[in-house]
């Protein structure tokens, strides 16, 4: 998957890297581009464009300092780790170095900052061949110590050095994140090794920021689960996605197999979809989270498998399960929200509802624009395998007549008081009233009649 990115941002970084290595270059240095820049220019083409990252070889962390004053005002991040960057750009510049851990966590780690331990053992810290890959900022020369080039063109994820590559357990999420976004295999000895880790240590920043990127910037999001279920990692942080593994769904309404099997193919569809939502992420994790409620509401009923309720009662796991990863209220809120009303959308259209019922249900959501997408996702409109599936254009038109009927003038607190009624204990029923006729089309004038009418009786 090529990704999105700011053209002229690289260029501009492009060129300070070229200037940075100009100068190292005339006092005996060496100037690389590393990590993903590379990668990508080799997978998409010269101009893939992305972050822009370098490494600089054979120079003191003192001269090279001087040299980024010359370009720009230059930026230090931590006192020993050799890293630098020029204020007003993204690039990232570093000093070979090498790490060994301390500890089991992402962050337990010593640091060596060496300028002479040459491009291998630079290149040897790095997570996966494809990563290590380094190239010449001046002459253009690929550097390809650990077989990138090769993996690259079998689509294969591979580690660089067992040994080391172990110390970082946040390394079993990133090659399965690496799988998703670049469509790659992981090698089955890099399988084998990610399944021996130990990710419990991970904090929870870590595992989302890695479960973010995946939702947010994957085509095929589903692969992520895939490699972790390969290496036997969804657990500790993930155990509500494994329970879906197996999972039986009705076969009429769910041919395509199990709730796992279900899942994985909703949040791929979702994925195609994002762009359109109003909050992509919370979107995402709709899209992960939606069926949940299946693994404490299936049950078999006179030879049929059903899971009556499963959008209500998989609000308190799939609470828990968010806030695993954060406390952001207005994710967990919209998740929750949509969770509850996600089979609604379909069942309305099919049924071909009411105006002033699916009035109702968007009002009621979160965001009814994200609702319809996810409808569009749980159930795509198919060749006519299954009874049920989504009426996009039924669900878009019923969203247009709500959109013109909250546009409409509607009742509002000052009208009340302007009819000479005081706000009291009753006021808020009295808005509430108001607000179901403005959802039954009823129009202004009218409303406030019968909301005033509503007033009378109750002194």
């Amino acid at each position: 998957m090529q990704k999105t990115y700011d053209p002229e941002k690289t260029i501009r970084d492009k060129e300070l890297a070229r200037q940075i290595a100009d100068k190292a270059a005339a006092l005996g240095g060496r100037v690389y581009y590393v990590g993903g820049l590379v990668r990508d220019s080799i997978l998409y083409g010269q101009d893939a464009g992305g972050d822009v990252d370098i490494e600089v070889h054979g120079v003191e962390p003192q001269v090279l300092w001087n040299i980024l004053t010359e370009v720009g005002t230059p930026l230090q991040y931590g006192s020993s780790f050799g890293i630098y960057g020029i204020s007003g750009s993204d690039i990232d510049i570093a000093i070979p170095r090498k790490e060994h851990a301390t500890g089991r966590g992402h962050r337990d780690f010593e640091i060596f900052v060496d300028p002479y331990i040459g491009p291998d053992n630079a290149a040897r810290r790095r997570d996966f061949t494809v990563n290590a890959l380094m190239q010449d900022v001046l002459t253009g020369e690929i550097l390809d110590p650990y077989g990138g080039l090769k993996d690259i063109k079998a689509r294969v994820l591979r580690c660089v050095d067992p040994e080391s590559f172990v110390e970082d357990p946040l390394r079993v999420l990133r090659c399965a994140r690496f799988a998703a976004a670049l469509d790659f295999v992981v090698d089955p000895d890099t399988v084998k090794l990610c399944a021996s880790m130990d990710i419990r240590p991970l904090t929870r920043e870590r595992v989302e920021g890695e479960l973010k990127k995946v939702l947010t910037g994957t085509e095929k999001p589903s692969v992520f689960f895939r490699v972790l279920r390969q290496m036997d990692q969804l657990e500790p942080w993930f155990p509500e996605v494994k329970q879906l593994i197996g999972l039986e769904q009705d076969p009429v309404y769910h041919p395509e197999g199990d709730v796992w099997t279900h899942t994985m193919e909703v949040l791929d569809r979702a994925a195609a979809l994002r762009d359109k939502a109003e909050q992509p992420y919370a979107f995402m994790m709709l899209a992960l989270t939606h069926d949940f409620g299946k693994i404490v509401s299936t049950e078999f009923v006179n030879g049929r498998i059903h899971a009556y309720g499963h959008e209500t009662a998989g609000l308190p796991i799939i609470e828990g399960f968010l806030r695993r990863f954060t406390e952001e209220t207005a994710v967990i809120n919209y998740v929750l929200n949509m969770a509850e009303l996600h089979m609604k959308p379909n069942m309305m259209a099919f049924s071909k509802s009411a105006v002033k019922t699916t009035n109702k249900l968007f009002d009621s959501a979160a965001s009814a624009q994200d609702l319809i997408l996810m409808a569009r996702a749980d159930h795509p409109v198919q060749s006519g395998d299954t009874p049920f599936t989504g009426d996009e254009d039924f669900l878009t038109g019923r969203l247009r007549v709500y959109q013109e009927t909250m546009a409409k003038p509607y009742v509002m607190g000052r009208d009340l008081i302007e009819a000479g009624l005081k706000p009291g204990e009753n006021f808020g029923e009295l808005l509430e009233y108001a607000h179901k006729l403005r959802l039954a089309g009823i129009d202004k004038e009218t409303a406030l009649k019968q909301v005033l009418a509503m007033a009378r009786k109750q002194q």
